[in-house]
């Protein structure tokens, strides 16, 4: 009689069902671990709009946020909630820990009452930065320039000049008698938290990285932007800058006057290169008729261009130059005087037939 022994096909069965349903399980948790791990940050956010600890919605009234040069994530944090942006400061510090942004100087417009994930968003966007714009065009005098600054910005004028004084804190040669030809023409997307000192000061880092790009040592600063500045008055043309150059090098190198118009009506406070017998005998540093060499610095703005020709001016001889139809800008460039006279008679014959101009 044999012996009955159970199947072990049978027993296998269960053992191998339960052995799946618990891979399965596993799987799943292991999943959900995974997912909320991933989703952590959201989770939270979400937890704590819910609870009340942050802030949800759009947001209420605009606020202005001034993030300034240095300032690091609990900085920020300090000034969102404190301006009422946000609500929690650790919520907020963690935000910005977990998304490490970029935070760049400026002043921001972004709404009160929002979550830190929208309020870094915000801040990380530079749409939202609040600039005043300006443009300094070459061969502005400095009293303009400060009044196209204070149009945009806001700030007096007698800010603009009072901060104007105090040279040492510019770092610009000693030989200068004032800022001008030191402000460099351009477009400027101005922070409105700054002040008059800060916005000179960044017009002219702004002339001193022009300089270097040159390739312009230091010591030579102040020559190069006062023959520029020249240059820039009494060209017309973009053409005509290293040729105006070449003539105020020649004469300079043979100690010849320069006898430009533009420093003589900017001596005695004209508004025009034209200048009279007066204006020329009047005894001021920048007569270039009176004294020989430059004068005792700029008397505009110079740009880009015209420090360029005046490091590099075009080859020649001439030591004159005259613009013959002060419409168009055409100059004549002669070496004797007797051409010089000969374009100086097509000039008053042009002055003639145009009575009245004034440019």
């Amino acid at each position: 009689m044999s012996e009955f022994k159970p199947s072990s096909r049978r027993d296998s069965r269960p053992r191998q069902s339960n052995k799946k349903r618990y891979i399965t399980i596993f799987a799943l948790v292991g999943a959900l671990a995974l997912t909320a791990f991933i989703f952590r940050h959201e989770i939270r956010n979400l937890t704590e709009t819910v609870s009340g600890a942050e802030y949800s919605g759009d947001g209420s009234a605009v606020v202005k946020i001034v993030i300034s040069k240095g300032d690091v994530g609990t900085d920020v944090a300090k000034k969102l909630v404190s301006a009422d942006v946000t609500k929690s400061y650790d919520i907020t510090l963690r935000a910005i820990y977990s998304r490490n942004p970029t935070f760049f100087p400026g002043t921001y417009q972004l709404p009160s009452r929002i979550s830190a994930a929208k309020a870094i968003s915000y801040l990380t966007d530079p749409t939202n930065s609040i600039v005043n714009r300006v443009t300094i065009r070459e061969g502005l005098r400095l009293g303009k320039v400060f009044q196209l600054l204070s149009k945009a910005t806001g700030i007096s004028l007698s800010d603009f000049e009072s901060a104007s004084k105090n040279l040492k804190s510019f770092g610009i040669p000693k030989a200068a008698p004032s800022l001008e030809g030191y402000l460099f023409p351009a477009t400027y997307d101005l922070d409105p938290a700054y002040n008059a000192t800060q916005i000179l000061s960044l017009l002219v880092d702004r002339t001193k990285e022009q300089l270097v790009s040159d390739g312009v040592p230091k010591p030579k600063w102040h020559k190069v932007l006062t023959l520029a500045s020249v240059i820039q008055s009494e060209a017309r043309q973009s053409q005509d800058f290293y040729k105006v150059s070449r003539v105020f090098k020649n004469r300079l190198k043979v100690g010849m006057p320069m006898q430009s118009d533009a420093t003589v009506s900017y001596g005695v406070g004209g508004a025009t290169v034209e200048t009279s017998n007066s204006d020329r005998n009047d005894p001021n540093p920048y007569n270039t008729y009176l004294h020989t060499g430059l004068p005792i610095g700029p008397i505009s703005g110079p740009g880009a261009t015209a420090i360029d020709a005046a490091l590099n001016p075009a080859p020649g001889s001439w030591l004159y130059f005259v613009t013959v139809n002060l419409d168009t800008g055409e100059t004549l460039f002669t070496t004797t005087y007797a051409e010089h006279e000969r374009a100086v008679a097509l000039w008053r014959k042009w002055m003639r037939e145009n009575p009245g101009w004034n440019g």
